[in-house]
């Protein structure tokens, strides 16, 4: 199975501070030794992981905070994306080219989930570019350190590094991230059944900053729920095109989609992809252009 590259290191001076910062938190316990991951290693260990295997993962270098990445999520937007520069003429070039490079294993799939090649192929270039990137970040590290703001002496921690200029205000932060955090540990554990099922070291997973897996930008619990193994070569990677073009198909099938079916049937299957009307509406022109 093809593993990703190992991502780089991020210790930026504001992930350095973190862990300063909570390192000399009052509370932390001598057990603890102001392990920012120790409540997050206990609880995955209350949920049925082995202790011994959760103690040496979190023990190795290539297991840090990721402040950088996650501190996107209590940040003011600066920008949305451009969803025009997927339906430009150099765009559909290289989706049309995909098509072509990619045409058995799409017409297969197409045929044994009933949903439409191009708009399979769509998803693929706006997510991650048909392939060509798919994220540098650990997705192991991003999910713990979401996981990690469960505890309010971390959350306390964690805003103060944020650079005030950016950040969101106190306020907003404490509404939004226990959310958040619950959700960070429940893709971390969907990351590590994931990896424990395929045998695959989960410091080798890479993701964007929201931990996002594959050509697909599959989140974890989705990967369990929806991926499906493309090449039949009895593993599921969502970093090689089958894997991906097969796990797109069955999630939007799995939402809905079937052949001939409605603009708004396919409307309402790719917003369950990515509840945004812009994404939606990108994906379905994308593949209209495809079609002609």
């Amino acid at each position: 199975m093809h593993c990703p590259a190992k991502p780089r290191r991020r210790w930026t001076a504001g992930a350095v501070l973190f862990l300063l910062l909570v390192c000399s938190l009052p509370d932390a316990s001598a057990q603890d030794n102001g392990d920012t991951f120790a409540a997050v290693r206990r609880r995955l260990v209350a949920d049925g992981f082995s202790d011994e295997a959760i103690a040496a993962l979190y023990a190795r270098p290539e297991v840090f905070v990721e402040a950088d990445g996650v501190s996107r999520f209590f940040v003011h937007s600066e920008a949305k994306l451009n969803y025009d520069q997927f339906s430009a003429p150099e765009s559909i070039a290289r989706a049309r080219q995909y098509l072509r490079e990619n045409d058995a294993v799409l017409t297969q799939i197409e045929q044994a989930y009933g949903v439409d090649r191009r708009v399979i192929t769509a998803i693929l270039l706006v997510e991650s570019r048909l392939g060509t990137t798919s994220g540098n970040r650990s997705a192991l590290n991003i999910l713990s350190t979401l996981a990690a703001l469960t505890d309010p002496s971390v959350q306390n921690a964690f805003y103060r590094v944020i650079p005030a200029e950016r950040r969101i205000s106190r306020e907003r932060f404490d509404e939004r991230v226990q959310k958040r955090a619950e959700w960070g540990y429940r893709e971390l554990k969907a990351l590590l059944r994931y990896c424990e099922r395929e045998g695959i070291d989960p410091t080798r997973i890479s993701s964007s900053y929201a931990g996002a897996v594959g050509y697909a930008q599959f989140m974890p619990t989705s990967i369990l729920a929806y991926a499906r193994d493309g090449d039949q070569d009895g593993r599921i990677d969502l970093q090689t095109h089958p894997d991906a073009i097969a796990s797109i198909a069955n999630y939007l099938k799995q939402h809905g989609w079937q052949p001939g079916t409605s603009r708004e049937r396919q409307e309402k299957a790719v917003h369950a992809y990515n509840p945004s009307v812009y994404y939606v509406n990108a994906i379905l022109k994308v593949a209209d252009l495809l079609k002609g």
